[in-house]
């Protein structure tokens, strides 16, 4: 099973997971109630339109919910707290399990120790296993395999200091300690296909909505409001005596 939010990180550690010969049986998201961006601790909520394309792109069941806590217990160790939106994650997680049957859990944490401990907890509570291919992975070297592995991905949201640009991210992580994949909070993604996509993504209209003119962290990202899934061009190959 993975967890989705339509990021880079979870797109790649789940091409990840196939390469060590797991099968993806089925994707799992949580979707705010009432707004787009909930600067939520655990979860990427931008996009959240564009998810249902996800199940068709790779051809596979989604199951979805709606984040109904809030950050209650920030400790480093997470405790099951009723309320928080970690238990959210669980109701999710604990209706996967009982319908599908799965043994382990797709996470493209790659430095967030919050994230890793909360999504641990949930894990052995339910018996199941948690998959981090990229955890703790240089993220100059990490992202360089992402842009060659054919995985396209879009910018949705920017928190970041100054202009921020994509071609820009080594060397604003030189002047700023910008965190090269994010991991920050600098950027969030949206990809739009990869090779373990049957489809791909499109998206026909958007808008730029800012949610934050703060003039030293500015923050804007996405909202889709017309998207649709295609089909991949074939290509035939013709052997020539």
């Amino acid at each position: 099973m993975r967890i989705i939010c339509g990021g880079k990180d979870s797109c790649y550690n789940m091409m990840q997971c196939v390469a060590a010969g797991h099968k993806i049986v089925a994707l799992a998201n949580l979707r705010p109630a009432h707004t787009d961006e909930l600067d939520s601790y655990m979860y990427q909520t931008v996009g959240h339109q564009a998810i249902e394309l996800y199940a068709d792109a790779m051809e596979l069941p989604l199951y979805r919910r709606t984040i109904q806590g809030s950050s209650l217990d920030t400790s480093r160790n997470y405790s099951q707290t009723e309320g928080d939106e970690v238990e959210d994650l669980y109701q999710l997680l604990y209706l996967v399990k009982e319908k599908e049957a799965v043994e382990a859990v797709s996470v493209g944490a790659i430095l967030s120790d919050y994230q890793r401990v909360r999504v641990e907890n949930v894990c052995l509570r339910l018996g199941l296993q948690p998959l981090a291919y990229l955890w703790r992975r240089d993220q100059e070297s990490l992202l360089s395999e992402m842009i060659s592995s054919d995985l396209h991905a879009i910018l949705i949201k920017v928190a970041a200091f100054g202009e921020f640009f994509a071609c820009l991210l080594f060397q604003l992580s030189d002047k700023y300690g910008v965190h090269i994949c994010g991991e920050g909070g600098e950027y969030e993604t949206f990809t739009l296909d990869c090779p373990i996509f049957k489809k791909k993504i499109t998206i026909d209209e958007a808008e730029t909505v800012i949610h934050s003119a703060d003039a030293f962290a500015p923050v804007g990202y996405l909202r889709f409001t017309k998207m649709h899934a295609e089909n991949k061009h074939s290509v035939s190959l013709i052997s020539v005596n």
